[in-house]
């Protein structure tokens, strides 16, 4: 399945060159945050669904749990939107916790798998 892709709005008034050092910046600060259960970072684990960034350069995002019951649900959402407002450039940023489509292992990227001898 892989990571989700940044999503500008239409007609965003970011440079295209702009739009993918904000993305790098962005996906950066998304590695910063770890499941404390798993010792992988939550993008690499696929619980990133989806970052839609506004012409006033604030970000949407999607983002979900390995279960529903996880014993951080209610600080993870508040630690990636500290992440992605350290982040220069970005306006105000709003973390949704979705649950469906619910999270399956097959979410993970390649390098998580490897680094949780996942095979």
């Amino acid at each position: 399945m892989g990571q989700p892709q940044l999503a500008a709005t239409e007609g965003t008034n970011l440079s295209t060159e702009a739009q993918e050092r904000l993305t790098e910046d962005i996906i950066a600060a998304l590695k910063t945050v770890y499941d404390p259960e798993i010792p992988t970072d939550i993008y690499e684990l696929g619980l990133i669904y989806k970052v839609d960034l506004t012409d006033d350069r604030d970000l949407d995002v999607d983002m979900t749990l390995t279960a529903p019951g996880c014993p951080v649900a209610g600080e993870m959402p508040i630690w990636v939107e500290n992440a992605l407002c350290s982040v220069p450039g970005v306006g105000q940023v709003k973390v949704n916790m979705v649950f469906d489509p619910p999270w399956t292992p097959e979410r993970m990227s390649e390098e998580a798998k490897v680094a949780l001898n996942w095979f």
